[in-house]
């Protein structure tokens, strides 16, 4: 078999960013899929579960919401590595194009206060599994270290 794409980058070399992992073609449409990577692989830590949930709620909320991309959002969630998510976003995009909406976004999540959309028994199959407090700690670490001054060492894939 042939190995997947994210199975071919050197997770050893990989840094927290943002980067187009593929570009896929749904009939006439492409699907641009990111890898929005949290910590560096194999070096740090990866995000513990809660954590990571609470950001795919408070992150999909946003997305799925945005004024200008709402209608663009295929699918936002976490890696099963757990060290960062996927956004599969309709339309043809390079990392650049989308770090205003990732910074957004990752601000929403270090700001956010209150109940956490859809932590309900009803709407969600493991609602009490939420860190909201480390959830946020994460988004501002990622907005401090990563987001802010961003450059292309963190927007494309290390050789």
């Amino acid at each position: 078999m042939k190995p997947i794409a994210s199975f071919t980058v050197d997770h050893l070399r990989l840094l927290p960013g943002i980067y187009v992992s593929r570009r896929d073609r749904a009939g006439s449409e492409v699907i641009t899929t990111f890898d929005i990577r949290i910590t560096r692989p194999n070096y740090e830590p990866v995000i513990n579960t809660a954590e990571i949930h609470t950001i795919e709620h408070l992150g999909a909320t946003y997305l799925r919401n945005h004024k200008d991309y709402a209608d663009k959002i295929l699918y936002f969630g976490p890696m099963g590595c757990r060290t960062g998510f996927y956004l599969l976003l309709a339309g043809d995009y390079e990392s650049h194009e989308i770090v205003g909406l990732i910074t957004g976004m990752f601000e929403f999540i270090r700001d956010y206060e209150g109940e956490i959309p859809g932590a309900a028994a009803a709407c969600c199959g493991n609602y009490l599994d939420m860190n909201l407090p480390m959830a946020r700690l994460i988004a501002r670490r990622y907005l401090d270290e990563v987001l802010i001054d961003i450059d292309s060492s963190r927007l494309i894939y290390p050789d």
